[in-house]
């Protein structure tokens, strides 16, 4: 990695101009939803403005380790319907990426065994476009915060509010919005006594009725979801929601239209996005994740509301993005009920970002296009202190 970029003093170098922002954009990860956060960095490299910002792609690999990567988002996209893979883009098989842990210096390290490290400069600002637990839920925001360097999105608690999906309900349900009824077992419930956990939720079947969700609790990306018609689904239901997180939610099912809406922090504030519509899908029974990334079932933007529905749906959403103390961006998704009542769902704290995704284009509808959406984010994450604010 070359070094003729790193800052020199101005005693040291007096012709040479301010460098421009270093922006290093983090993806990958130890989630399930690995592979979309490779997507999403590819796109979001190829739409970073060069002429202002200096780039250093790190991905991080399914086991842990911060490689330092090529920029080559050509090869961050799905092909033959796979996903990319951090190891396919790493420079090494054992180097790895240091951040600085002296909030003095944002200084960040490449290191191989065997080899001198190299200084790779110093990062003004990180992008993280990972999806799901160690990454989306505070655990990196808590990291950047104790080597003091800048980041885009939500801080550490309200990425963690948005990854959790019971908490996130109790935040919104303290804030008066509404929710949809739901149940949640705990690893300890089920470790216990797993009768009593079935039982509990064919009780809350038996109020609510099915078809039912049971899904993961803390993650994204429609992972591990199944919709379950009765009781004879229910077990393997729960072990696949199991196999992501150990943590269950329980979802009743509500009959109406899916309405999403994002949210974006300009400089006076968050403000949203005109709202699109998620249509069922054809060849699936709900909106996987098949649906959303594979088969790229499209939105309808903008939604197909009334005027009072569309600014309603829009001060929801920076109602929730209030609620949770989100900072950067939040989509937030939503039903309209049978009722006309609007009851959300959940929010995302980094959703998907590839420019088919529903967050860019509800943004393009509202005239921010993608490399400006991006360059927004970055903008905003520059002008926020880390620490309390």
């Amino acid at each position: 990695m070359s070094t003729e970029n790193l800052p020199q003093s101005p005693e040291q170098s007096p012709q040479r101009p301010p460098r421009k922002p270093r922006v290093a954009v983090v993806f990958g990860g130890r989630s399930s939803e690995h592979g979309i956060s490779v997507v999403t960095a590819g796109a979001v490299l190829a739409a970073i403005d060069r002429t202002k910002y200096d780039v250093l792609p790190i991905g991080i690999t399914r086991d842990g380790r911060w490689a330092l990567t090529a920029d080559e988002p050509e090869r961050m996209a799905i092909t033959d319907r796979r996903t990319p893979d951090v190891e396919e883009l790493a420079e090494s098989t054992e180097g790895g990426v240091l951040l600085p842990v002296d909030p003095a210096s944002r200084e960040v390290v490449y290191s191989e065994p065997g080899s001198v490290p190299k200084a790779l400069g110093e990062v003004d600002v990180v992008f993280p476009v990972l999806h799901g637990p160690y990454g989306e839920d505070g655990t990196l925001q808590g990291l950047l915060e104790l080597s003091g360097v800048p980041y885009v999105g939500a801080g550490v608690l309200a990425s963690a509010v948005g990854q959790d999906k019971e908490y996130m309900k109790a935040v919104f349900v303290s804030y008066g919005l509404k929710v949809g009824p739901y149940a949640v077992i705990r690893p300890r419930e089920w470790e216990q006594d797993r009768s009593a956990a079935r039982r509990k939720i064919v009780d809350f079947a038996g109020e609510h009725g099915w078809p039912l969700f049971v899904k993961p609790a803390r993650a994204g990306s429609s992972i591990g979801i199944t919709k379950v018609d009765d009781l004879a689904g229910l077990d393997e239901a729960i072990e696949e929601a199991r196999r992501h997180d150990p943590k269950i939610l329980v979802e009743a099912a509500l009959r109406g239209r899916e309405i999403e809406c994002g949210v974006l922090e300009f400089e006076d504030g968050p403000r949203a996005s005109v709202p699109a519509e998620i249509p069922p899908p054809s060849e699936h029974s709900y909106y996987d994740f098949e649906a959303k990334y594979i088969d790229s079932t499209p939105g309808v933007v903008p939604a197909p509301l009334t005027e009072e529905e569309t600014a309603e749906v829009r001060r929801l959403a920076v109602a929730a993005f209030d609620a949770a103390s989100c900072e950067g961006l939040v989509r937030a998704d939503f039903f309209l009920t049978e009722d006309d009542e609007f009851v959300i769902n959940e929010i995302n704290t980094m959703p998907g970002f590839t420019p088919i995704s529903m967050f860019p284009q509800m943004w393009q509808a509202t005239g921010v296009s993608y490399p400006e959406l991006v360059d927004r984010l970055v903008r905003a994450a520059l002008r926020r202190p880390t620490g309390l604010r």
